[in-house]
């Protein structure tokens, strides 16, 4: 094992010692480190969006850390560790990847996509062989961001046949559900407006994959186009001596109009 990685396992293990280790860590366990383990997994994506090098190899490293500290734990329940850990993951790769490393011949990407959906469907029936019944939708992660969870249990259920033949279907489908939305809202039914706002944007997901979009990413950059035109707005009034909540809508459409202008010519 490389020098760093058993130094990083001995320190962990020194760190998780009941009696000489640290409390904070000594007490800690797979769920108490859930929020901390999805923090360090943007923190890693943060980096790369801003193209930082530096700040994203130490969030690897702080991403790493929680792969090691579940490693530990789990260890000492004696149910498995880190080199399981990371066996597991290479019989994965190889599994996955026939045409690297075994005979495999694939001509196209679809060829090459459908294998690796076949190799994880197989791997989701060895999962559950002891389940009563296993869905196409099983292994799907519960705690991912909403948008991500909706295009993979799509793509699950449009790889066995349950999806439009093409883009064109989709578009009706947005019209229709956005009118639902609007039959809701005048019923004045809080949990049926949720639920019709809910049906929306699941559509308007299968929009973006017809559309060889990801919604996660198109929503994200969306959310900071709007930051940069709003913050755009804000330094206006700022120069102007004016407060937001002293200007009439109009005005602000204005502003937001001018913001949009200016931003585009800077490419934002």
């Amino acid at each position: 094992m490389l020098k760093h990685t058993q130094n990083l396992l001995d320190i962990m293990s020194r760190l998780r010692h009941p009696e000489q280790g640290c409390a904070w860590d000594v007490k800690q366990d797979f769920t108490s480190l859930i929020p901390y383990l999805i923090e360090e997994a943007y923190e890693v994506a943060d980096a790369i969006e801003r193209n930082d090098l530096d700040d994203l190899r130490s969030e690897l490293g702080d991403l790493l850390l929680q792969v090691v500290f579940h490693s530990q734990i789990a260890e000492e329940q004696g149910l498995f560790n880190f080199e399981q850990v990371s066996a597991g993951i290479c019989d994965k790769l190889i599994r996955r990847h026939p045409h690297v490393f075994s005979d495999a011949v694939f001509t196209t990407d679809e060829e090459r996509h459908q294998a690796w959906e076949q190799a994880k469907a197989d791997e989701r029936r060895e999962k559950s062989k002891n389940e009563e019944r296993e869905s196409v939708l099983s292994g799907v992660a519960r705690n991912l961001p909403a948008l991500i969870e909706c295009e993979k249990i799509q793509d699950r259920a449009a790889n066995h046949g349950f999806d439009w033949p093409d883009v064109l279907p989709v578009f009706d489908k947005v019209l229709e559900e956005l009118d639902e939305v609007k039959e809701a809202w005048q019923s004045g039914n809080q949990a049926h407006i949720q639920e019709e706002i809910g049906d929306l944007l699941l559509v308007a997901v299968n929009l973006a994959r017809h559309l060889n979009v990801n919604a996660e990413v198109a929503l994200k950059e969306s959310t900071q186009k709007f930051s940069r035109r709003f913050q755009h707005i804000e330094q206006q009034l700022e120069t102007s001596g004016l407060n937001l909540k002293d200007c009439e809508l109009a005005e602000l459409d204005v502003l937001w109009n001018q913001a949009k202008q200016a931003l585009n010519k800077k490419g934002g």
